[in-house]
């Protein structure tokens, strides 16, 4: 079995950030994770959080249990709002914020997951259009990759989708998109290798979803300013889903189709291919 830890970045709101405005960009990804990988995962990360905060209680300032140690990408980038969402974080130095942020990222490489993500680009919707219907496409979209990952490289194991537990009604509405898309499939697949119903969980208890949410933000970075060069979701890019022939990034949707995002991946990812085979 595989895990795909989801979670997302940017506002699902198509009212904002519809003229340029950097909040245009709307990214939900997933984080996959074999099973055989995860408890070393969880042993890195959480093994790391205890020795940190270890060492916050020997010096008088506080006691964390894990729930507290959770990591979020947007109280690591902003110091002014760490405080009060995070006590953990806003206690540690910032060489020991730095490696912890580091373990996670390296989780990437050392457990061999693979990425998978939704771009919406917002300002190429149809006026109208509904947060939720913005999540059930991206969730969607993020599903068709699933299936495509596992029925190519991993065909005789199961996937199942970790939600972030945010609301319950964005949970009902997930779980019923979910049901229906495995019964009926869609125009495009059946949905052979994904387990019946998405697993709901806090995020301040996974370390699977802060690691997606860590990736969500430099993916939504890298297109928010159309810089495919940002270091973070460079580091990325070799774990992107993709088929044998190496020719396009297939985990990654750009929707709408009009959107000029996918000519920029498309022409960096060229530069890139042109690259590696004149080296």
């Amino acid at each position: 079995m595989y895990f795909f830890y989801l979670d997302e970045s940017g506002s699902r709101d198509l009212n904002i950030g519809t003229q340029n405005n950097p909040t245009h960009v709307y990214v939900l990804l997933a984080v996959g994770i074999y099973e055989g990988q995860w408890k070393e995962f969880e042993r890195d990360v959480s093994t790391t959080k205890r020795r940190l905060a270890g060492r916050l209680r020997r010096d008088g300032a506080g006691i964390f249990d894990l729930a507290e140690c959770e990591v979020k990408s947007s109280w690591l980038r902003n110091p002014d709002g760490r405080q009060n969402p995070s006590r953990f974080l806003a206690a540690l130095q910032h060489s020991e914020r730095q490696m912890l942020t580091e373990i996670y990222y390296q989780q990437v490489a050392k457990r061999n997951a693979v990425v998978l993500a939704s771009v919406i680009d917002k300002r190429h919707m149809r006026r109208g259009t509904d947060p939720e219907e913005i999540h059930h496409r991206s969730y969607e979209f993020l599903l068709e990759r699933v299936q495509n990952y596992m029925a190519l490289y991993n065909p005789w194991h199961e996937a199942l989708i970790v939600v972030d537990d945010t609301s319950m009604q964005l949970n009902r509405s997930v779980a019923i998109r979910h049901e229906r898309l495995l019964r009926v499939g869609n125009r495009n697949m059946r949905f052979s290798n994904i387990v019946e119903y998405p697993f709901f969980t806090r995020s301040e208890l996974s370390n699977g979803i802060q690691l997606a949410d860590q990736l969500a933000y430099n993916v939504y970075r890298a297109f928010r300013d159309e810089d495919m060069d940002y270091p973070y979701f460079n580091g990325l890019l070799p774990h992107i889903y993709q088929r044998p022939n190496g020719r396009t990034l297939d985990g990654l949707k750009i929707w709408p189709d009009v959107s000029p995002l996918a000519g920029v991946v498309l022409s960096m990812w060229n530069q890139r291919r042109q690259k590696a085979l004149t080296m």
